[in-house]
C-alpha cells in the first residue's frame, strides 16, 4: 500500500480525495504544497475556511451567497431589475453573467440540475421557491440560462411547465454557447451575445 509508512500523509491524500473537480493528477501536489506551509500560514488558512463557513449563508432568496449579516447585493439593490430574473445552475455561473456588463436584473440559483442517475430530482433544487418569488412578486421575465447538456435542458423544460399558468414571459439563451459546453468556460463575448440575443422558451 502507498504511504503505509507515513500513515498521516494517506489520511490527507484521502481527505483531498473527497474534495469534489480536484483532478487525480494533481492531489499529490496540493499535499506537498500544504506540507510546505509554515505553522502560521496553516493556522491561518483554517482560520479563513472556518470564518467562511460560520460567515457566508445563502440568500433566502435568490440562493446565491452573502454574509450571514449582511443582505444580499442583488436583492437589495435599487439599480437592478427586480422583475427581471435569470436562472442559473451555480453561483459560479454569476461571475459569469456579471462579467458580461450586460445584465441588470437579478438571479436565482438552482443549486444544480434535474439528474436521475445521480439522485437529484426537482425537490433537491430551489425550484419550488422560484415559482414562490414568481407568483408572490411582480415578475415580467424569466430568463434560462443553464447549461445546454441533457440535464440542463430537462431541468429548463420541467421550469417552464411550471411556470405554464403564471403571467411571465420565459425565455433562454441564445445558441450562442455550444449543445454540452459550460457557462462557466464561456468567454465574455459569447455570454454576452447569447444573452442579448435570447429567443422565447
Amino acid at each position: 500500500m502507498m504511504f503505509k509508512n507515513v500513515p498521516t500523509l494517506a489520511q490527507l491524500i484521502r481527505t483531498l480525495q473527497k474534495v469534489p473537480y480536484l483532478s487525480s493528477k494533481n492531489i499529490y501536489r496540493v499535499a506537498s504544497y500544504f506540507l510546505h506551509f509554515s505553522d502560521e500560514q496553516v493556522d491561518a488558512f483554517c482560520a479563513v475556511l472556518k470564518k467562511a463557513k460560520q460567515n457566508i449563508v445563502h440568500c433566502d432568496v435568490c440562493f446565491n451567497w452573502r454574509e450571514k449579516e449582511g443582505v444580499c447585493v442583488f436583492c437589495t439593490s435599487s439599480k437592478r431589475d427586480q422583475s427581471i430574473i435569470c436562472i442559473l445552475e451555480t453561483w459560479q455561473d454569476v461571475l459569469t453573467i456579471e462579467r458580461t456588463e450586460g445584465f441588470e436584473g437579478v438571479y436565482h440559483i438552482l443549486g444544480g440540475v434535474i439528474c436521475p442517475l445521480d439522485g437529484i430530482g426537482p425537490d433537491d433544487l430551489t425550484i419550488d421557491a422560484l415559482i414562490k418569488r414568481v407568483k408572490k412578486k411582480d415578475i415580467k421575465e424569466i430568463i434560462l440560462a443553464l447549461n445546454q447538456t441533457p440535464e440542463g435542458e430537462a431541468t429548463s423544460a420541467y421550469i417552464n411547465k411550471k411556470l405554464h399558468n403564471c403571467d411571465v414571459i420565459v425565455s433562454c439563451l441564445a445558441r450562442g454557447i455550444p449543445v454540452g459546453s459550460s457557462i462557466e468556460t464561456m468567454d465574455r463575448l459569447t455570454v454576452y451575445k447569447a444573452l442579448s440575443e435570447r429567443r422565447p422558451f
